[in-house]
């Protein structure tokens, strides 16, 4: 993980920011109090641990990219910043009262080995918030009409349901609520399927900088000839069509909200 964000950390705050609904649905599913100490996973750039902390909430954010961090650091003096990956976070155990991760679970090393850590740092029923996107989603996205290696490779990144709630509770924790979450057309936060409504957006080579689907896993060849027919397409007005294909009720993403078992 180290490399790729290391390598698009200088520009990712160009398209990556603090989305208020999904900061919004964050807040209510963690719950912080000001008076507890919690963790942003995979924090990157800091942008949703900022939000948190204008808040008056206490956070440590970690990323194994200090590239990420050093952007993070220019941002904000209130809130602690450590390298570091969910494996292998250095805290006393049971001194955190909440964490969030926010798109990052798929890049851990040992999803197993990161759910184990942060149980052991949680307090007694303590919260870990994850926000993500399962396969079975992925292959509902209209991106995979364009580029369906790029979409297949990122699919298989990403850990499924059944296997993200085996391994929390082999971990002592266990999953409380799933929450589906549908694009918003004004979504701030440019990830992955941010451009589900706004498939222009695609053709832009700053925002697929800050993706790391297009800057890790993407095919050169498969990419130059998606972003031809997708250009095509718009101008067709052909791309409607396209998207109505891939209409569904899975979401886009969930809210994962999960607690430490006492």
């Amino acid at each position: 993980m180290n490399a790729t964000y290391d390598l698009i950390g200088l520009n990712y705050n160009a398209s990556r920011n603090a989305d208020p609904q999904i900061f919004e649905r964050l807040l209510y599913h963690l719950s912080p109090a000001t008076n507890g100490l919690y963790l942003d996973i995979g924090c990157g750039t800091g942008n949703y641990t900022k939000e948190f902390a204008k808040r008056d909430f206490q956070f440590i954010g970690v990323d194994p990219s200090m590239t990420m961090l050093s952007v993070a650091n220019a941002k904000t003096s209130n809130v602690t910043w450590q390298q570091g990956s969910a494996e292998t976070i250095s805290l006393p155990s049971e001194t955190i009262d909440g964490v969030i991760a926010t798109l990052t679970i798929h890049h851990w090393d040992n999803l197993e080995q990161g759910f184990k850590r942060l149980s052991e740092v949680l307090k007694p029923e303590g919260k870990i918030v994850i926000f993500t996107s399962d396969p079975a989603q992925m292959k509902g996205y209209w991106l995979c009409h364009y580029f369906p290696e790029m979409m297949e490779d990122s699919a298989l990144q990403m850990p499924t349901l059944e296997l993200i709630e085996q391994l929390l509770l082999k971990c002592g924790l266990t999953l409380v609520t799933i929450e589906k979450y549908f694009i918003d057309p004004n979504l701030q936060d440019l990830f992955l399927y941010s451009g589900k409504h706004h498939p222009g957006r695609y053709l832009d080579p700053n925002f697929r900088r800050g993706i790391s689907s297009f800057s890790s896993l993407a095919n050169e060849t498969e990419v130059k000839e998606g972003l031809l027919q997708l250009e095509a397409d718009i101008e067709s007005g052909q791309i409607d069509e396209i998207i109505s294909k891939y209409e569904n009720n899975l979401g886009d993403y969930l809210f994962i909200s999960v607690k430490k078992i006492v």
